[in-house]
């Protein structure tokens, strides 16, 4: 979820006494975290709040120009995306900016000259506690890591350590920074572990679906023409027999034709509350008259951008285990320990992929290109598709050029879905916008290998085995019985 710092003429606390009346579903998912302390640094914000944009223009006038719809200058026509002052008088709030996309992306927008402060409850390396899961690679707390970049970098971070779905804090964020656009990846971002108990699918939905719906009133009721840029995931398609489109689908049905949200098919019940919060954006955007994109992710692996390896205590988390480690982040790590690929069931699940380099382009894209005012954007972000016995494939070959000697073994698939399907889903409208994909094959998967190679020794190779599944979910009394 979220955290909050921001500069401030002198240190302020943040009243979050309202968090100790959270559920106990809520309590147990969430450990301590809930109601979590603001602490600020010192410095202001009035002189940056009014920043001359790179037209010349203060930034409130070109926020009125995009509100009467002037044309916006698309990363497509930026050589200067990667320019020091690239995002100058753009002001982004990261929720969830501690985690593995946010905290890549936190830094790829600072260093580019955009305004960025993190909004985070810190409540996934709470998970891990609980769990007894741990990092690949060794991160540091946030604090920490936020003063580290300032050191590298010259560049403040400002960082909200609170709870989204507390709206008291979620307001004063926002008064606060006054962000122009919102980058929300604070969801509890893991199928398996929404699959894991009732506890847990309770807490999946409530966490995501009313941070979200918090997320869009702070939006209306205190920075109405901040662009909200909301993570989707391609999950939310499932696996239909039709080509996927990016977000709408055109249908003629008895001789009437309309253009309609694409049929959503979640998998699990995270995949579901991210159908409810596409479902719930796009009526606050068409009610309310705001700006609004939807980001449909697909798998995202690496580790490394340009940012996170300025400094070793920048480095970001990697997930192994098999709750929340991705597939290819999870084949990469086991062929480098000597575990075998694990392949669940038939392996011909296929699905889209991107590298964590091209998340934050996206991002900087979707930041660069705001909705106009009662639009929802909706884009499929990924670069390309395999299957997972491609991925076994692939890994095997790139294993074998670093020495080592990938094997695959097939485990009975605890998923419910589809083994083999048809799968082609479009993803054009980022690359028209600028977005020139990394290719997963060759050099970058075996330089992947050997920068995990460096951090094998902290795998925990229990942790490697599908644990959860998904007929098995019940309530935490009886997993306890069993």
């Amino acid at each position: 979820m979220s955290a909050m710092t921001f500069a401030c003429a002198r240190p302020m606390v943040l009243n979050t006494a309202s968090a100790t009346k959270r559920t106990n579903a809520r309590t147990t998912a969430r450990g301590a975290t809930n109601g979590a302390a603001l602490s600020a640094r010192r410095g202001s914000f009035g002189a940056n709040a009014l920043s001359k944009s790179a037209n010349g223009a203060t930034f409130a006038n070109a926020r009125a120009a995009r509100v009467r719809g002037a044309v916006t200058i698309t990363a497509a026509h930026r050589p200067d995306a990667d320019a020091e002052d690239a995002g100058k008088g753009q002001r982004v709030m990261i929720i969830g900016g501690d985690g593995y996309c946010g905290w890549a992306t936190a830094l790829h927008l600072s260093k580019r000259g955009y305004a960025v402060s993190i909004v985070d409850n810190l409540c996934r390396r709470s998970m891990d506690d609980q769990l007894g899961f741990n990092s690949l690679s060794p991160i540091k707390g946030i604090h920490e890591r936020v003063r580290k970049w300032k050191e590298v970098s010259g560049r403040d971070i400002d960082l909200f350590v609170g709870d989204v779905c507390d709206y008291e804090f979620l307001g004063a964020a926002f008064k606060k920074f006054a962000p122009t656009a919102c980058v929300h990846f604070g969801e509890q971002r893991s199928a398996p572990y929404s699959m894991m108990d009732r506890t847990r699918a309770v807490f999946t939905q409530t966490n995501n679906v009313m941070g979200t719906i918090n997320v869009l009133y702070a939006i209306k009721e205190f920075a109405p023409e901040c662009h909200c840029i909301k993570l989707g995931t391609m999950g939310e398609y499932g696996t239909p027999n039709i080509d996927i489109e990016e977000g709408y689908i055109t249908i003629t049905h008895n001789g009437r034709t309309d253009t309609l949200p694409y049929p959503k098919q979640g998998g699990s019940f995270y995949h579901l509350s991210k159908c409810h919060d596409s479902a719930n954006m796009l009526f606050c955007t068409k009610a309310w008259g705001i700006r609004t994109t939807d980001l449909n992710q697909g798998v995202v692996y690496g580790l490394s951008t340009d940012e996170t390896d300025m400094h070793p205590d920048l480095v970001n988390r990697l997930d192994y285990d098999a709750v929340f480690g991705t597939a290819l982040n999870r084949f990469c790590i086991q062929a480098a320990v000597g575990h075998p690929m694990t392949v669940y069931g038939k392996g011909g699940q296929t699905r889209g992929f991107l590298n964590i380099r091209d998340t934050v382009r996206c991002i900087q894209i979707a930041c660069d290109n705001p909705a106009p005012p009662g639009e929802m954007k909706i884009y499929n972000q990924f670069t390309e598709q395999f299957s997972v016995n491609e991925l076994a494939a692939m890994i095997t070959e790139a294993g074998k050029k670093v020495g080592l000697n990938p094997e695959v073994i097939t485990v009975p698939n605890p998923r419910t879905e589809m083994e083999e399907h048809y799968y082609n889903a479009k993803n054009s409208k980022l690359q028209d916008l600028g977005l020139e994909p990394i290719a997963m094959r060759g050099e970058f998967l075996e330089g992947l290998l050997k920068q995990i190679i460096t951090y094998k020794d902290r795998v925990d190779q229990r942790l490697i085995l599908p644990g959860v599944n998904w007929k098995e979910s019940a309530s935490v009394a009886e997993v306890i019985a069993k």
